[in-house]
This record gives structure tokens, C-alpha cells and sequence, in this order.
């Protein structure tokens, strides 16, 4: 099988191992279920949460797209809004953040699995 790239893992939400196995169960855009997760990789068998509050850490890389979500809206409202009243920035804001929590949820799990927990990829698993 064709080797995986590192950033085409990361985008599909694969394995950190062996670039092959699902992390995710569901689509994240089914309405339930886009956050269950296998608890082992399908292809190598991976755990992927190797202690309880494992993902914790996720919440930190989740705050961080979050924030930079919320400051581009914020600049564009100001520049191409004319600078409106907080209630506009608040009322924009927060259905964007609502929208966008499934992927921000699924993303900030694969980037802390991918490049925070230290999981190396092994050719030919």
C-alpha cells in the first residue's frame, strides 16, 4: 500500500503509527457520533488513549484554533464591517464557534497524537 504522508494523515485523521487505521468511527459530520473514537488503531493496533485524561492536553490545541478563529472574524468584522457594536462580534462569533466545534474537536486530537505525543511512524505496519 501506498505510503502516507505525514500531513495526508493528519488531514484524514489516520493512525500516527501506521498511517493506515481510522481514528475516528463516524464522519465528523454525522449529528451524533462524530466524536466516538476507536480505542484501537483498526490496522496496527495502536491504543490511542494511553491513560485516562489522556486527551486533556487536546483541550489546549483546541483553545488555540479556536482563539485564532475567533481574531481573524474579529478583524474582519472590524475592517469590513466598519467596527460594529460587541454585540455584532458576539453574535457572529459564537454560532462560527459552534459550527466549527466537530472539526475543531477531531483536529486538536489528531495534531496532539500526531505531533505532541511523540508517536513515531513505522514503514510497513
Amino acid at each position: 500500500m501506498k505510503d502516507v504522508s505525514k500531513l495526508q494523515a493528519v488531514l484524514n485523521g489516520l493512525c500516527p503509527r501506521c498511517r493506515q487505521g481510522k481514528l475516528f468511527t463516524k464522519p465528523f459530520y454525522s449529528p451524533k457520533g462524530f466524536d466516538e473514537m476507536y480505542e484501537h488503531c483498526p490496522h496496527c493496533g495502536l491504543r490511542y488513549e494511553v491513560e485516562p485524561g489522556y486527551f486533556v492536553g487536546a483541550m489546549y490545541v483546541s483553545y488555540a484554533i479556536s482563539g485564532g478563529f475567533a481574531l481573524v472574524i474579529g478583524f474582519l468584522l472590524f475592517y469590513l464591517a466598519g467596527d460594529p457594536e460587541g454585540w455584532v462580534y458576539a453574535a457572529v462569533v459564537a454560532p462560527v464557534m459552534v459550527l466549527i466545534a466537530p472539526i475543531n474537536f477531531r483536529i486538536s486530537r489528531v495534531i496532539w497524537l500526531h505531533y505532541v505525543a511523540g508517536i513515531k511512524h513505522v514503514k510497513g505496519l
